[in-house]
């Protein structure tokens, strides 16, 4: 019985010291950090851990209140845009690409995407590989039962998961956040 104490108090031991070590390491660069990136990556990894899906892990999702026509989502993205600030820039119908090149009828799926340009000016001076994201999408998909759903990424982790962004583009990407997050959950309602 002495023995597995002392097995364990070693064990005990050993690991204390080796998340002693850990924090040693990783406390310099949280540090440098933005102050909101532990609670962006906690709840990327919480989601991840339900999912085991990143990509899922990194996406706003929201299901369309039944009765609405994909015609009457759209409109209501574009309408909201413009309310919100957002530049309608483009749609890329891809349920058409499928059928175009099966000759099957394929469910709606599109892409909607949105710019703010002078945010988008900031990313692009800010960083090139920036224009990576640009535009911001929403895609309009129907899944397999029929339910129409809306996706965006979360551009939390664009936000706050790094060094933290330069003050001005740090409430810019804050602006085009909120900005999409009231579209996408406006639409999902067909408000306009």
């Amino acid at each position: 019985m002495k023995l597995i104490r002392n097995l364990l108090a070693l064990v005990g031991l050993v690991a204390l010291l080796g998340a002693a070590a850990a924090y040693v390491e990783v406390r310099p660069i949280v540090d440098k950090l933005d102050p909101g990136a532990l609670k962006v990556y906690s709840q990327f990894g919480t989601r991840f851990m339900e999912t085991l899906d990143p990509g899922i892990s990194m996406v706003k999702s929201i299901e369309v209140k039944e009765g609405l026509a994909p015609e009457d989502v759209v409109d209501s993205l574009k309408s909201l845009s413009v309310q919100y600030g957002m530049l309608f820039v483009g749609e890329a119908p891809f349920y058409k690409q499928v059928e175009a090149v099966t000759g099957k009828p394929y469910r709606y799926v599109a892409f909607y995407s949105f710019c703010d340009a002078m945010v988008g000016v900031q990313m692009l001076e800010y960083d090139t590989a920036y224009t990576a994201f640009m535009p911001c999408r929403i895609s309009l998909v129907e899944d397999g039962h029929g339910r129409l759903w809306l996706h965006t990424m979360d551009l939390d982790m664009f936000i706050y998961g790094g060094k933290p962004l330069p003050p001005d583009l740090k409430a810019g990407a804050i602006k085009v956040r909120d900005a999409l997050d009231k579209i996408l959950h406006g639409a999902a309602e067909g408000e306009f």
